[in-house]
């Protein structure tokens, strides 16, 4: 049973900068993608940077630029750090874990996916 724990949320100014840390455990698949998204209430859930076990890293046009995805130093885990903020990114982050297969095509996570419970991002 594959659980994931998102760390390092919280309350920032604009331009800030948060750094988000996912920690995955029962993760047995030999290759899988290790994603971030967002959701605010009421909008669909998007994605944020995703990479591979290979060390792939894909990331979505919302945060282009502005966040780095990056393996953590602990196996099966996953940084985002995020600079620059913008109260437009006030969201719920969310870390998701699934099969490494076109870890950048965010619809192909509608199945076969495993999410954390997210952390709080708030930016004012």
């Amino acid at each position: 049973h594959v659980q994931l724990a998102e760390s390092g949320g919280g309350s920032v100014q604009a331009g800030g900068s948060l750094r988000l840390t996912c920690s995955a455990s029962g993760l047995t698949r030999s290759a899988s993608c290790l994603a971030w998204f967002r959701q605010v209430p009421g909008k669909e859930r998007e994605g944020v940077a995703a990479i591979g076990t290979g060390g792939g890293i894909h990331y979505a046009d919302s945060m282009r630029g502005r966040v780095t995805v990056s393996q953590g130093l602990s196996k099966n885990s996953v940084v985002l750090q995020m600079d620059n903020l913008e109260p437009g990114d006030t969201a719920t982050y969310i870390c998701a874990t699934r099969l490494q297969l076109s870890c950048g095509h965010w619809p192909a996570y509608k199945k076969g996916t495993e999410w954390g419970q997210g952390t709080q991002v708030t930016v004012s």
